[in-house]
């Protein structure tokens, strides 16, 4: 245990920085999309396939990832992951076209697998009782959306596009190098002999899986949603710039970055049951007044910030509910079909936030339908764990 306890904080701070600099990369085109929509002359719909399509590999990615991780550990697989993600961000900076776009975007979902890879890694390093207060801060990393909300147009601006994905290059690089220097796995994980395949079979039979990918596809599907969606939304209806959008966007990937930690935490005092009750309330209440296109700035800027602090609860209450209802050594594989689910919950909204506003004009529609979500999750929730 003082062994265990000797490597705790400096691991789940280089997981944490890890996770932080490949969502950066994951993120790079929704804070630009704008630009892109302009230069190339797209749809609303084009647009937001655009934005979307990097969350399906950093989606489906997650699974064979998590398995990896079983099998090799979180140190070297956190430094694959970031040298691997060089090539897409090199690429999709170099692009010039819808296509080329299109094609080094789905590539770019690799970074977004990190995922899969930290929440085993910092499991093996805390004890069951403080689980959710380090996937919780783990989970913070998740703020590497609001550094490249904020950050990648004004790099892009002072430096060029070429120039910026350049530096992001160079940082992953550097990332992926303290992370094989730095980080060791916890004394307390060893690495899955068996085939990867019946783990997958095995945990896709266990019912925690499927009831918390359902739970994490709202959360953080609705998180990824917006954070990579939202500077798009925020110039067609209200009207600011890249850069303005980009800091607004950032904003709300701060509170969700907050309130992720503190979900973890709050899980292992109340449970993290009554954790997702008040996120999944929330999160219902916000989107209603969302629907109502509150004005700018203070009533519809409040609101954004609202959402995301009780989508980012929730995404810190599932995967406390994960590390109390699923065994250690199926931690890895579980989090990556339950982060996957997460990723797709992400995929689908910003392709019908596109369709809605192409019809419409608004994105009324896409708010209710939020909402309707949320309340189906928070019924299920009160239904299915009333002995958690």
């Amino acid at each position: 245990m003082g062994e265990l306890r000797k490597g705790q904080v400096r691991n789940l701070g280089l997981a944490t920085a890890a996770f932080a600099v490949t969502f950066w990369a994951w993120n790079l085109i929704g804070p630009l999309s704008g630009s892109y929509s302009r230069q190339l002359a797209l749809s609303p719909t084009q647009t937001s396939l655009l934005v979307a399509i990097p969350v399906l590999v950093g989606s489906l990615g997650r699974i064979p990832v998590g398995m990896l991780t079983d099998r090799l550990g979180g140190r070297r697989m956190f430094a694959i992951i970031c040298f691997v993600s060089i090539v897409p961000v090199l690429f999709v900076g170099w692009s010039n076209s819808y296509g080329w776009l299109l094609f080094w975007g789905f590539l770019l979902g690799i970074p977004g697998t990190s995922f899969a890879v930290g929440i085993p890694f910092v499991n093996a390093w805390y004890e069951a009782p403080r689980r959710g207060f380090a996937t919780g801060v783990f989970g913070a990393g998740m703020g590497g959306t609001a550094l490249s909300a904020f950050f990648t147009p004004r790099l892009v601006e002072e430096f060029g596009r070429a120039s910026a994905h350049l530096l992001m290059a160079a940082v992953l690089a550097l990332m992926g190098v303290i992370m094989i220097g730095g980080s060791r796995n916890s004394p307390a994980w060893s690495p899955a002999t068996t085939s990867a395949l019946p783990g997958i079979k095995a945990a896709m039979k266990i019912k925690a899986t499927w009831q918390c990918a359902f739970l994490y596809a709202v959360a953080f599907g609705g998180f990824v949603a917006f954070s990579t969606y939202l500077p798009t939304l925020l110039q067609n209806v209200y009207h600011y710039v890249q850069t303005d959008a980009g800091l607004r966007t950032a904003g709300f990937s701060i509170a969700a970055v907050v309130s992720r930690p503190l979900g973890g935490t709050l899980s292992d005092r109340i449970g993290p049951v009554k954790v997702l009750l008040v996120s999944l309330g929330g999160t219902v209440v916000m989107a209603l007044v969302l629907a109502l296109k509150p004005p700018v700035e203070v009533p519809a800027g409040v609101s954004f910030v609202l959402m995301a602090f009780f989508l980012g609860l929730g995404t810190g209450g599932v995967f406390a509910l994960v590390a109390k209802l699923v065994e250690a050594s199926r931690v890895g594989t579980v989090t990556g079909l339950v982060g996957a689910a997460g990723g797709l919950g992400g995929y689908f909204p910003p392709l019908v936030m596109g369709a809605v506003y192409t019809a419409t004009g608004a994105y009324t529609i896409g708010y209710v339908l939020l909402a309707a979500t949320a309340l189906v999750a928070l019924l299920y929730t009160l239904r299915a764990f009333r002995s958690v």
